[in-house]
């Protein structure tokens, strides 16, 4: 029919239908941002129509109805790059820069911690995650206790509270007393078969980082990712002398060894990529790489800045992480989001190096194109997931909606998060 809006073909029933209207719904899709609009779905948890709230009303007069018409519904965050192992030991490392916190904190923790223990503090995280409007994270669970299976914890704790995720575990080789390649393989195929059960979250291999493995379990994981079509996850480039030591054993930056060894020929998000030349961002997007940007945790850190409009500009897909819960002391979204936008524009002294639209856009959409997952989340869209966050517009942070992008990136918090699905 034409001039048919998807309300319009909605069915005309409304049982078991929810509907959540809001004074503005962010799409983050082709219909952009709509006033006084609403989106549907139904007990499967799937979108049915996102339109103006008369009319999803009108079609669906026996659904459940939630919000008062004042909010913003908008799509739920994606957490791009995390460590839930460290749950349970935050607020230690605010002095150190990164090798020395490995070694101060993450480290000791790592060697002791258990399954049980990541279990506890993945649930933990993830009502904080919940409460600042996450509903997807991609996880790497990173620890020393080999034999404990203790990343099979964070698939644990994720189910629990029927949150969807990614998770893999950091494996890395190359300190003292570390076993040998096959202890590291067994609990990468062990978390996979915990995890293949699941409606809700899936399984990618990790490359704790490229420097940390030894060449042996680094091909062999790169084979195991081409055998069993298993996605990468990892961290490249993310402080200034990963790179110099790159250079020096393999003659190439972290990024072009990642490269020449076959890893990017696999689908693959790198969290941080900070110290990146031109040859290592061309790169990046010919391999069509996904970067996941930690803003907090690299500044707590003092890592550097993600040159994140440069790699925008080469098609790049990025998506935004708080990093672990240690690294960065929070799974807050918001904090987030506002210090991607901040650190660009104080980096690079220009207003207009990173917009509101831009890091909102990061934060929900383009975390799940960095994930591979753009047909299922990221955006409400019918047909979608009904991963959906409802903030509530009557409180002091987003009473006052001139324009509601800049207003949820600067002044929400996770106070401002009534509802989440």
């Amino acid at each position: 029919m034409s001039g048919e809006t998807e309300a319009d073909a909605a069915p005309m029933s409304g049982a078991g239908v929810t509907i959540v209207r809001g004074a503005w719904v962010l799409t983050m899709g082709p219909q952009g941002a709509l006033r006084d609009a609403a989106v549907s779905f139904d007990e499967s948890g799937r979108l049915l129509a996102v339109g103006p709230a008369a009319d999803l009303l009108a079609v669906n007069p026996g659904a459940t109805v939630v919000g008062d018409g004042n909010g913003i519904v908008l799509p739920g965050f994606i957490n791009a790059h995390t460590h839930l192992t460290e749950g349970l030991i935050t607020g230690m490392g605010e002095t150190a820069v990164l090798w020395e916190w490995f070694e101060r904190v993450v480290n000791p923790a790592g060697i002791n911690i258990t399954r049980e223990d990541v279990a506890l503090g993945t649930r933990l995280k993830a009502v904080e995650m919940l409460e600042s409007g996450i509903t997807t994270v991609n996880d790497m669970c990173c620890h020393r206790n080999l034999g404990s299976l203790a990343s099979l914890g964070a698939v644990d704790g994720l189910s629990e509270f029927g949150m969807r995720g990614v998770v893999s575990f950091g494996a890395e080789d190359t300190y003292e007393g570390s076993p040998d390649a096959d202890v590291f393989m067994n609990e990468h195929e062990a978390l996979a078969d915990r995890i293949a059960p699941e409606e809700l979250i899936d399984f990618r291999i990790g490359v704790g980082t490229v420097l940390g493995m030894s060449d042996e379990l680094f091909q062999r994981t790169i084979a195991a990712a081409k055998e069993n079509g298993w996605a990468i996850h990892t961290h490249l480039a993310e402080v200034r002398e990963e790179v110099t030591e790159s250079t020096l054993l393999h003659g190439a930056s972290t990024i072009q060894h990642a490269g020449r060894s076959g890893m990017l020929d696999h689908e693959v998000i790198a969290g941080h990529c900070i110290w990146c030349s031109e040859t290592d961002i061309g790169l990046l997007a010919s391999k069509d790489v996904a970067v996941a940007h930690n803003p907090v945790a690299n500044m707590i850190l003092a890592s550097g800045v993600c040159p994140v409009p440069r790699l925008l500009r080469e098609g790049v897909r990025i998506g935004i992480g708080t990093d672990g819960a240690a690294s960065n002391d929070s799974q807050d979204m918001f904090g987030a989001i506002k210090t991607a936008a901040l650190l660009q524009k104080v980096h690079h002294l220009q207003a207009v190096a990173m917009t509101a639209p831009q890091v909102l856009e990061m934060a929900t959409i383009g975390g799940a194109r960095a994930l591979g997952m753009e047909q299922e989340i990221g955006s409400l869209e019918a047909g979608k997931r009904a991963d959906v966050v409802l903030l509530d517009g009557n409180g002091p942070e987003l009473a006052v909606l001139h324009d509601p992008f800049q207003q949820i990136v600067y002044g929400a918090t996770p106070r401002s998060v009534s509802e989440v699905w």
